[in-house]
């Protein structure tokens, strides 16, 4: 199904609805949101939509009319737009007196991309929204290369506010800003952009950040916002929204300034970051599981010595922790003078008092104090605080990471931290037949989201070492079986 679909033309599978676009409306109207992917083949970004590529398909909104329609339906590249034709006079229809008329009249809300925009995704896009296909429901969890944009979006705060809340979550961001009026340039610029992002990534996930952060940019809603409001937060934000470094402000802005719903959204959010938290590094009985198991090697031992040794020739001076945990790693680098500075940091508020705590960092000398910093982060957002760095070390982590999200790690560390050296450590999955009660059939924690053999290992390291421009080296740690290798392995990144 090559080339430009139009309006009529059927597509398998797709419900058929007869609507038209507004004649009066154009295609690079304000309020009009574009989502495209080049996803091979790219047309099942109608199946995920649940909206059929060959129609111009209408709803009927409180606020007036959405439309969805496909400029591009091809197999290389498939887009989708989704068009609001706000009633200006009807959203303040029925207002009485309750605000001014010049408020009610004069206003950019049919024009710009604001809280409308969240409605209408969640009631045009539910499905996809909820990240339910019922036609193709392998789609759904499947990270496809994905953009959106957005005409237009008013961002209070500017370009730099823009960026910290987009990049953080793993996109590329482009962003024109309009100016006031092209007639009067002395007006200067207006707090207006056209916006692009772009990312690998669920469509589902893309709809969930568009629909929590669009009306946060806006910093206005058209409705109330109660308790309700709240619980969706919570719902969409689940799982990127507690670690995210501007969680504080998209907090406050989402839930209006209103201070009892924010100060209860951040105290549930540190409340649910908690399971996860956990899972990484602290001592619960599992993560002491793990430990009995590989101490009669020194496993632990053998691993901190290698990614030490590793860092210590590499000659870096500047050195990362990521995933510190308790900060075991941490304790080896300090007692190195080679090292100038090192940063530690876990996705646990938890795990970092208790590394606090077990390094005396409290009743450290000032001198030794100042080598060290404690951070909290997390690995699948962009942080501009693990730039420049000379070495990395990613003990043991990787494999706690959900596969979806590893996309986003790799960006993360390889793409944007960049630092020169990354030494990184994972179980090697076959060694595991060499314990009894682990076998092939279990993971050596139940933490753990998989577990690569040697082979997956190398192949997945040599796959990133050959995007981000580094070479790789390979090493076992711990005893050598000749069928199963290792217990764990080990990769050495180096940019080239």
């Amino acid at each position: 199904m090559e080339g430009k679909l139009r309006p009529g033309i059927p597509f398998p599978g797709f419900p058929v609805d007869d609507g038209e676009i507004p004649a009066h409306r154009p295609l690079d109207d304000p309020m009009l949101l574009t989502i495209t992917t080049t996803h091979r083949p790219a047309t099942d970004l109608g199946y995920l939509l649940h909206k059929h590529p060959g129609r111009v398909q209408g709803y009927d909104l409180s606020f007036g009319k959405a439309h969805v329609f496909y400029p591009e339906a091809s197999e290389g590249r498939c887009t989708a737009c989704l068009l609001l034709d706000v009633d200006p006079v009807g959203i303040v229809r029925g207002k009485g007196s309750e605000e001014g008329l010049l408020d009610q009249y004069v206003n950019d809300r049919p024009y710009v991309a604001s809280s409308f925009l969240s409605v209408a995704i969640a009631q045009v896009y539910g499905s996809a929204l909820q990240g339910r296909c019922k036609d193709r429901s392998e789609l759904t969890a499947v990270p496809i290369p994905l953009e959106a944009r957005i005409d237009v979006l008013p961002v209070r705060g500017g370009e730099r506010f823009l960026r910290s809340v987009f990049e953080p979550l793993g996109y590329t961001v482009e962003a024109r800003r309009h100016p006031l009026d092209e007639r009067f340039p002395e007006w200067g610029e207006s707090p207006y952009f056209s916006v692009t992002i772009a990312r690998e990534t669920t469509l589902a996930e893309l709809l969930t950040h568009l629909y929590v952060l669009v009306p946060v940019f806006d910093n206005a809603k058209h409705y109330f916002v109660g308790d309700d409001e709240l619980e969706k937060l919570l719902a969409k934000g689940g799982g990127w929204l507690a670690n995210h470094p501007e969680k504080d402000e998209i907090t406050r802005r989402y839930l209006k300034f209103r201070p009892g719903l924010y100060r209860q959204a951040l105290a549930r959010l540190v409340q649910e970051e908690q399971p996860s938290e956990a899972s990484a590094e602290d001592q619960r009985p599992a993560d002491r599981a793990e430990e009995v198991l590989e101490r009669p090697l020194s496993l632990n031992e053998q691993r901190l010595g290698a990614v030490l040794s590793a860092i210590r020739s590499s000659g870096a001076r500047r050195v990362l922790d990521l995933g510190c945990g308790e900060g075991r790693l941490l304790r080896e680098l300090l007692n190195d003078r080679q090292f100038d500075e090192i940063v530690g940091l876990d996705v646990s508020i938890r795990t970092l008092e208790s590394a606090r705590d077990r390094l005396k960092l409290d009743r450290m000398p000032e001198k030794q104090a100042a080598r060290i910093k404690l951070i909290h982060g997390s690995l699948i957002y962009r942080d501009r605080r693990l730039e420049g760095f000379d070495a990395a070390a990613v003990v043991e982590v990787v494999e706690h990471l959900d596969l979806p999200r590893l996309t986003a790690f790799e960006r993360v560390l390889f793409e944007f931290a960049r630092p020169g050296t990354v030494v990184l450590t994972t179980p090697n999955r076959e060694y595991n037949v060499m314990w009894e009660n682990v076998g092939t059939e279990r993971f050596r924690h139940p933490d753990h989201r998989f577990e690569w053999t040697r082979a997956e290992f190398q192949s997945w390291a040599e796959g990133i070492a050959g995007r981000f421009g580094y070479a790789v080296r390979f090493q076992p740690i711990g005893p050598v079986d000749e069928a199963v290798g290792a217990p764990t392995q080990m990769g050495v990144f180096e940019s080239v």
